[in-house]
């Protein structure tokens, strides 16, 4: 085999070597972000579902103290 074959062949592979670790790296990367969108929405939900008990039992409260003010 010529010696320009043989080294074009290990740059080859050094290259497709440096695209794979790449290809890793922004997977890692896209599948945090992922993960962290997630998490964030289900937080959201979560806090949502929250907030409207709250508003609810706020509302049962001021028509209690309502009821007992003018009763």
């Amino acid at each position: 085999m010529p010696k320009n074959s043989e080294l074009s062949s290990k740059d080859l592979e050094k290259k497709l070597d440096l695209l794979i670790k790449r290809f890793e790296e922004q997977k890692g990367i896209i599948d945090s972000y992922i993960k962290r969108e997630r998490d964030w929405k289900k937080d959201k939900v979560l806090h949502k579902k929250e907030l409207s008990q709250l508003e609810r039992n706020l509302k049962k409260d001021k028509k209690w103290v309502k009821l007992t003010l003018y009763h």
